[in-house]
């Protein structure tokens, strides 16, 4: 009988130990075949918007390269703190990604959010960038940036310019400018991009700190006037506008795209959504696409992406602080 149970004993702490070692093994073994079933990638914002163009752009590439579906999912709110909440609190085993943008270190200065924009994730890479440009209604009598300092030094407080809400890109260059070329210009905010953009194609608001990828198609047609971008080259969408730093040289109003996964999110898998993230901007097909938005690829490895967030971070809180910026 005591044989018995000693045999039994042993049984059990074998079966134990072995069970332990598949729990330990399991976790390299999710990470090795990764992945094994769709990948989630939430946008934060609506359908339409630059962050969703690239983001989808981005994820049908990523399918390709890493031989699993990736699901767009749009979770817009609060300027991309809704669907930023829902990624920091995902299970952090690579099969929830985000789509971030400037949008991300701008937040921390205009809301109190329920996340750390850094702590709570782990950056992968960046996907593109895309500058603004200083657009003008053709009845200005303004046809450069120089043009445009000459007449808001002659009327502070009372040259407008529209954007399509506090904190927008659209706002924050208009901040920017302000700041650096030392003007005192007015700004006018409304709901959304596109209400902005037809109140100064009407003519209404005359001056417009937009993205190129908004704006592009207005300039083409005459119904606006680009006098500068906001990116220290020139674009190659607009060649023959000057970059606003060649009359302003500290101005650079660039929104850029990248993605990031939760924290905790295993090493290994962060290599190999960065590996097809690189590949994917290695087509030509994906070069022309971004091109097509205003935009170029950009390529930053993980920890050169994460220095950039910080450093974004610092940047943007001067202007906003400094701007006097308060989210509504």
């Amino acid at each position: 009988m005591a044989a018995n149970l000693v045999v039994a004993s042993l049984i059990a702490t074998s079966l134990a130990a072995a069970g332990m070692l598949l729990a330990l093994a399991a976790p390299a073994l999710a990470q090795s075949d990764y992945p094994n079933r769709p990948v989630r990638l939430i946008i934060p914002f609506p359908p339409g918007g630059s962050n969703d163009v690239v983001g989808r752009m981005i994820g049908t590439a990523l399918s390709d390269k890493l031989g699993k579906q990736v699901i767009i999912d749009n979770r817009a709110g609060a300027g991309g703190v809704v669907g930023t909440e829902i990624a920091a609190h995902a299970p952090p085993d690579g099969y929830t990604l985000l789509v971030i943008s400037l949008a991300h270190a701008v937040n921390p200065w205009l809301y109190k959010l329920p996340y750390d924009p850094i702590k709570d994730f782990v950056p992968i890479g960046i996907m593109g960038a895309g500058p603004n440009v200083v657009v003008v209604h053709p009845s200005l009598p303004v046809h450069s940036i120089k043009e445009l300092f000459d007449l808001a030094k002659k009327q502070p407080g009372e040259l407008q310019y529209a954007s399509a809400g506090i904190g927008s890109f659209q706002h924050l260059g208009g901040e920017l400018f302000k700041l650096e070329a030392g003007v005192d210009i007015l700004h006018v905010p409304f709901k959304g991009g596109g209400p902005s953009m037809i109140d100064v194609i009407g003519g209404h608001t005359k001056v417009m700190f937009s993205s190129l990828v908004q704006t592009t198609p207005h300039i083409k047609t005459g119904k606006l006037r680009a006098i500068g971008v906001g990116s220290k080259e020139r674009s190659k969408v607009l060649p023959d506008v000057p970059s606003v730093s060649e009359t302003v040289p500290t101005y650079e109003a660039v929104n850029w795209w990248g993605i990031v996964a939760p924290a905790g999110t295993p090493q290994p898998i962060i290599d190999k959504v960065y590996a097809a993230l690189t590949a994917a901007q290695d087509s030509p097909e994906v070069e022309k696409q971004f091109a097509t938005e205003g935009a170029v690829v950009m390529r930053k490895s993980p920890a050169e992406f994460g220095a950039y967030m910080v450093s974004e971070m610092k940047k943007w809180e001067q202007v906003v602080k400094k701007g006097g910026i308060k989210a509504e």
